[in-house]
């Protein structure tokens, strides 16, 4: 991860033209953008190459039209919400290569901004065509990469132009890798490792590389009925993956070989219905749970075995919830172990990484997402990351 180089080794770019990968890929309603939260990651980067006098030419996808052109999917759509965020005029280039582009460079100013097309109507995006990265790379002086959240694709605009070009990482993408390596990379020990989510299958990856790289391994949402279910415990009408029982065990005898302590709850909030407040909400022993009923947080006492765990580490990575976040009150497990990790973060003895939609929802939530060390906003990036894999994107920076 270390030896990418960053905007700090750039110098005399006044006038010269920077080819900047970003992601605007992003949730639309009523015509405009829903959420901006990616634009505001990238804002630093267009800004200080503005400033520096680069002619800064954005490239991004959005949705996905699968190499054709969609009126509906042109990056137009989000042009007017980047130039709020920016608080600057953008030029739409409807191309990625060739003489319009050329042109519309030639009419950029330094400091400027212009903002191509959808790279994805090109079919030699997606396939990391050498040939259609030449095109584009033709056009710049030096290559900017600042999507994380599109580093675990190697397409032309992510991975190929890193070839093309003299290379660097802006800053959100600086940031993230700077946060990753201190939270699996190269990390204060002991380290926890939340993990969370409905399936155990979706997260075997994640969970077979943690083992290996962790002291703590917290289990937590219907993952952690599974894990309960292999060993021996009854959990009723829970969320259960039983023939993965097997799986768990392996994973826990794995853990067990590597020094990594595997924690599931020893009580549980249970109900005979999933809805908010329901009349049957219970907290009981795991072992106590009846056959009409379901898991849907950890118990109290859980939590508070955690938060102690937690007082004992220096490094927590954080992937998925503890229960059904999204239902009260089965969100307080999840808002309580949120605030033991950011209160820890706040005093100065945890480095917290969380990441994945659900995780920040959850910390937004419990109202900390500002008091945690770095939220990563990267959700398939982030799992591969944590699954140990080599993100392209980010390889060919290097």
């Amino acid at each position: 991860m270390a030896g990418f180089k960053t905007l700090d080794d750039l110098s005399d770019i006044a006038g010269k033209v920077a080819l900047v990968r970003v992601d605007l890929n992003l949730p639309m309603k009523d015509g405009s953008a829903s959420d901006v939260t990616r634009v505001e990651a990238v804002r630093p980067t267009i800004l200080e190459l503005c400033e520096r006098g680069a002619k800064v030419v954005l490239l991004a996808h959005f949705g996905r039209p699968k190499g054709q052109r969609h009126s509906t999917l042109s990056t137009s759509f989000v042009q007017g919400d980047v130039e709020r965020v920016l608080d600057k005029e953008i030029m739409f280039i409807p191309e990625v290569s060739g003489p319009v582009v050329e042109q519309a460079i030639g009419i950029l100013r330094p400091g400027d901004i212009g903002l191509m097309d959808n790279v994805r109507f090109w079919p030699g995006e997606e396939a990391n065509d050498a040939e259609f990265a030449a095109g584009i790379a033709a056009h710049g002086d030096f290559y900017v990469n600042d999507a994380f959240s599109a580093a675990h694709r190697a397409h032309a605009t992510t991975e190929g132009l890193a070839h093309q070009l003299p290379a660097y990482a802006g800053r959100a993408m600086e940031k993230e890798l700077k946060a990753l390596d201190s939270a699996l990379g190269n990390p204060e020990p002991p380290v926890a490792a939340v993990v969370g989510g409905a399936k155990v299958s979706t997260k075997l990856a994640v969970l077979e590389n943690l083992v290996g790289k962790v002291q703590h391994l917290i289990i937590g949402g219907g993952m952690a009925n599974t894990f309960l279910a292999a060993r021996g415990v009854d959990v009723g009408k829970s969320l259960c993956e039983h023939d993965l029982t097997e799986t768990a065990n392996s994973i826990m005898d794995k853990a067990d070989h590597a020094g990594c302590t595997v924690h599931l709850p020893y009580d549980v909030v249970v109900a005979k219905e999933f809805e908010a407040n329901p009349p049957s909400l219970r907290t009981c022993n795991v072992h106590e749970v009846a056959e009409d009923e379901m898991i849907l947080d950890i118990g109290p006492m859980a939590v508070e075995a955690l938060a102690d765990v937690l007082k004992t580490c220096r490094t927590l990575v954080w992937n998925g919830p503890l229960g059904a976040f999204e239902t009260e009150p089965f969100d307080a497990a999840t808002a309580a172990f949120a605030h033991t990790a950011a209160a820890l973060t706040q005093e100065g003895s945890l480095i917290s990484v969380a990441g994945g939609g659900d995780t920040v929802a959850a910390l937004a939530h419990a109202g900390v997402a500002q008091d945690v060390t770095y939220i990563s906003t990267a959700g398939g990036a982030f799992l591969e990351w944590m699954e140990g894999k080599e993100l392209p994107g980010v390889a060919a920076l290097a």
